[in-house]
């Protein structure tokens, strides 16, 4: 039967072609579960709908991790007889998807402008059509068990009804309004953007201190052209304050200081002249400005900066706009008008040395907003923009929470997200772009009316009027993707069978880092569309790092090896999958760490070797003969029987525990260590003691055997979809029937089901004592370079176990490699002269030296190592006693003090060594 499988696992041989047979038969759908039996229309349930990736890429680490943790689940539910549904589909990402045709249109010479509105949305249907194709095929690749028939996208004709339908209901609510107020905008994007799509960069900077001159009865204003060097001339009084954006200068309508300050109470109420632009300001006090900061006072220009917008609103103060929608100076710049807020950096500075006023720069470290897509330097910005009442809405999203209908895993979260949704502002919905859902909103020219229906109108819904014009903006991606949980399954339409079937959905599976970009506005628009929570549990897993723990990005040299695609095609699927799903908790960041997945990849070869020795020894091709109650009593087993079928059941009944309290990577590691350490190293090699003896009965071990390995297989499945069924389609076929030709997929097994009438405490600590001695023993035989094969003869004190022992006498000389003409097991024995000796717990097992080594030629080899050993701690000691000590490097020296620790405890070892030998 070892020919079903190959000398060695190559996933290429098995991946493609197993995802395929699992796709044909449609083993992914809900339908197909409860044609089959696995499953009930009426029973229970379980639904995830995929995060929906952006088109505009290709499959990174991320992804991997969300997509191997979500099918993990998938398969659990699904196994355990739920009618399971795992949705997939994709986000048109409208800002990161317009940037990427915008970048393909200049390589043409062109840009947006140069083509009509409609024609430049279909170059972006072109590259979504394809980049869908390409994210399907990838996620297959890993294995994931999708519904493909039921895919999404946010633009699909369903889903753009569903964001329609949204808008509508809350503008007409008064949850939606249009206002100006100052936005994140990005100049490369030329939209506006969200808090949330702002990422703060540490940088090194500089803090310009510059002073600008008071009006009195000595200056009465500029006495000169800016840039002369006698624009302050004259000037007795200055204020004086530093920033970091020289270039906002020109939009300032005030200079404030704390009410408190006694540097500068005098100046309050005075007037200060703008410098380039000569406009009278003020002097303000407010309660707002920090008198740590820079010399107390600071400017204020408030359409350009969060703080100073709202000193701006509580003193009535003018907000001028000086930038164009690409960070360019306007006309209220003045002299600088037409430049690049950067060059205008450098040229207003320059200037104000000119004129005297620049007082000192100094370094400065701090966070600059970017813009999360293109990673430009944000602006921030007074826009007219759609936004949506966030604060109603969080409260339900809060309240959801409280009460227990949605939980955070793992906890702690819930204290960040509660403290997010506390701080909540409004969330500004519209963006300048083409690409994506286009606000549904009719500008009436007549009357100024809106117009906002589920279809589109072709009058004002207020006069009449047929001059109406639609609204040119978008809305923000992250609406629609607010609406997936349920858009997904047919709302608004809420007879639509997915909808009453699986909403609410059972988990959201993402990472930390979009809890509130996503995960928040999910749980908002979930309770504004539908009155429930969209998911009962939001799992969040944490980011994929390098083996050195720093942020994978593109600018690394060595990007390519940390390409799922590449590390599939070295290590296989299931070696990735394994990897990102152990190596990782709840919450936490992970290392990526090459050696992992190759001991992933050495996982799934042990168990297919494992696999191909269980088929070598069973005889009955059809597995009906191997159908055995395996109960205590019903048969005659013997201590390791007794022990694997116990360990197997205490890994059933922990992994269950650990998959429902969200602990997959313990799970994962307990399932590794029960296959490679228990069922293959000591059962399967003890398994071989009847195996391989003509007059033993071989029904029981070969039962347990393949019972073992059909209930590991089932519970590792979840982590290594591809290798587990592959062997599994290999196994005898139960009574009644085949495996693959008659439907019977792993994928649509049974989760293993404990039987607590197995778990034998007596037999696991009595195996552990007899693995712990044949370990014991083979370490004294390798430190005593005893050939492998050789068996040597052996006295054991057992006290207690002598007589259970000496029931494994044939285990313990197998395993061992002892002499079962010289192997004593007597409850006390009296201790042979010149013995090597293994203690563990009571049991004390005395190993003649004469019959390990030729003492001769044993004491003459450590005698040689012994002066071997001498004459490297000398040289040591000689080098650390002279001028390297002083000279060397830290780190080279204790190295070297290192090495010398280890040779003392070597020689010491040899010298022990020596003396047993006498």
């Amino acid at each position: 039967m070892t020919d079903i499988l190959s000398k060695t696992y190559d996933p290429r041989e098995h991946e493609e072609r197993l995802y395929r047979w699992w796709e044909e038969q449609g083993y992914f759908r809900p339908e197909t579960q409860v044609q089959l039996g696995r499953a009930s229309e009426d029973g229970p349930s379980w639904c995830i709908t995929m995060p929906p990736p952006n088109v505009t890429g290709v499959l990174h680490l991320g992804h991997a991790m969300t997509a191997a943790v979500e099918d993990l689940m998938t398969r659990y539910y699904r196994m355990n007889g739920r009618q399971t549904l795992f949705l997939p589909g994709a986000d048109h990402a409208g800002i990161a998807t317009q940037n990427v045709v915008e970048r393909e249109l200049r390589k043409e010479g062109l840009t947006r402008h140069d083509l009509s509105r409609e024609e430049f949305i279909e170059r972006c249907w072109v590259w979504a059509r394809e980049s869908l194709r390409r994210i399907t095929e990838q996620h297959k690749r890993l294995g994931i068990s999708c519904d493909w028939e039921r895919e999404r996208f946010t633009l699909d004709e369903g889903l753009s009804h569903a964001v329609r339908t949204a808008f509508v209901r809350l503008y007409q609510r008064g949850m939606i309004y249009r206002g100006t107020y100052l936005v994140n905008w990005c100049p490369r994007c030329t939209s506006a953007i969200s808090d949330l799509e702002v990422e703060p960069e540490e940088r090194s900077s500089h803090l310009w201190y510059v002073r600008y001159p008071i009006l009195d009865e000595d200056w009465d204003g500029p006495q000169g052209e800016w840039g002369s060097g006698k624009w302050a001339e004259g000037a007795t009084q200055f204020i004086e304050m530093a920033t970091t954006r020289p270039e906002t200068i020109l939009g300032d309508t005030a200079v404030a200081v704390h009410p408190d300050d006694d540097r500068w109470q005098r100046l309050v109420g005075s007037t200060a002249v703008l410098p380039a632009i000569g406009r009278r300001i003020p002097v303000i006090a407010d309660d707002v400005v920090d008198p740590e900061f820079g010399t107390g006072a600071v400017k204020v220009t408030p359409a350009h900066d969060p703080t100073d917008n709202e000193i701006g609103l509580r003193h009535g103060l003018e907000a001028p706009n000086i930038l164009t929608d690409a960070a360019q100076m306007n006309e209220n710049a003045g002299p600088y008008v037409g430049q690049d807020r950067f060059e205008c950096r450098r040229n207003i500075v320059a200037d104000f040395e000119k004129e005297g006023l620049l007082v000192k720069v100094e370094p400065y470290f701090h966070a600059v907003g970017t813009c999360q897509r293109c990673h430009t330097d944000i602006e921030p910005r007074i826009s007219t923009q759609w936004f949506v009442k966030t604060e109603p809405l969080a409260e339900a999203a809060m309240q959801a929470v409280r009460d227990g209908r949605t939980a955070i895993v793992p906890e702690r979260e819930e204290r960040r997200f509660f403290h997010w949704m506390e701080n909540i502002r409004d969330w500004c919905i519209s963006r300048q772009l083409w690409w994506g859902h286009r606000i549904p909103v009719w500008y009436c020219h007549d009357c100024g009316g809106e117009t906002c229906e589920m279809t589109d109108p072709a009058e004002c819904a207020h006069c009449g009027s047929t001059h109406i014009h639609r609204d040119e903006d978008v809305l923000d991606t992250w609406f629609s993707s607010g609406l997936w949980p349920f858009s997904t399954l047919g709302w608004p339409d809420t007879d639509a069978p997915d909808l009453k079937r699986y909403y609410p959905t059972d988990v959201r599976e993402t990472g930390y880092d979009i809890l509130f970009f996503w995960v928040a506005r999910e749980m908002m628009l979930g309770a504004a569309m539908t009155g429930q929570t969209p998911f009962a549990t939001v799992y969040l897993h944490g980011l994929v790092r390098n083996e050195e723990g720093r942020k994978i990005s593109k600018s690394m040299e060595n990007i390519d090896e940390y390409d799922p695609l590449n590390i599939i095609e070295k290590y296989g699927s299931d070696a990735l999958r394994y990897t990102l799903l152990t190596s990782s908790t709840p919450g936490l960041d992970m290392n990526l760490d090459p050696r992992r997945l190759e001991g992933a990849r050495n996982f799934t070869n042990k168990i297919w070797q494992a696999a191909r020795f269980v088929l070598a020894n069973v005889s009955d091709s059809d597995g009906a003969g191997l159908e055995l109650n395996l109960k205590p009593g019903t048969w005659d087993l013997q201590l390791p029987d007794r022990w694997i079928l116990s360990r197997l059941n205490r890994l059933v009944l922990s992994a269950e525990r650990l998959f429902e309290t969200y602990q997959y990577g313990e799970a994962g590691r307990q399932i590794h260590d029960f296959l490679w350490g228990e069922y293959c190293d000591w059962y399967i090699e003890a398994s071989k003691v009847r195996l391989y003896d003509e007059a033993a009965d071989k029904a029981v071990p070969q039962a347990i055997l393949l019972r073992v390995l059909e209930t590991a297989l089932r519970l590792l499945h979840p982590f290594m979809p591809f290798v587990t069924e592959a062997i599994w389609q290999a196994l005898p076929a139960p009574p009644g029937g085949g495996r693959q030709e008659g439907g019977e997929a792993l994928m649509l097994a049974q989760w293993p089901e404990p039987d607590a009438g197995l778990l034998d405490e007596d037999a696991e600590a009595r195996m552990d004592l007899a693995v712990s001695l044949i370990r014991s023993i083979r370490n004294r035989r390798a430190e005593y370079d005893v050939t492998p094969g050789r068996r040597i003869p052996a006295l054991i004190a057992a006290g207690d176990a002598a007589p259970w022992l000496e029931e494994q006498r044939t285990l313990l000389c197998a395993l061992a490699k002892l002499d079962p003409d010289q192997l004593a097991i007597q409850p006390t024995a009296q201790p042979p002269a010149q013995a090597a000796t293994a203690v563990v717990g009571d049991v004390v097992v005395y190993l003649p030296l004469a019959g390990l080594v030729d003492l001769d030629a044993e004491r003459e080899r450590l005698s040689r190592k012994l002066s071997e050993i001498e004459g490297r701690i000398t040289r040591s000691q000689a080098l650390l006693a002279g001028e390297f000590a002083q000279k060397a490097p830290d780190q080279v020296v204790q190295r070297e003090r290192d090495k010398l620790a280890e040779l003392q405890s070597e020689q010491a070892k040899v010298e022990d060594r020596l003396a047993a030998l006498g």
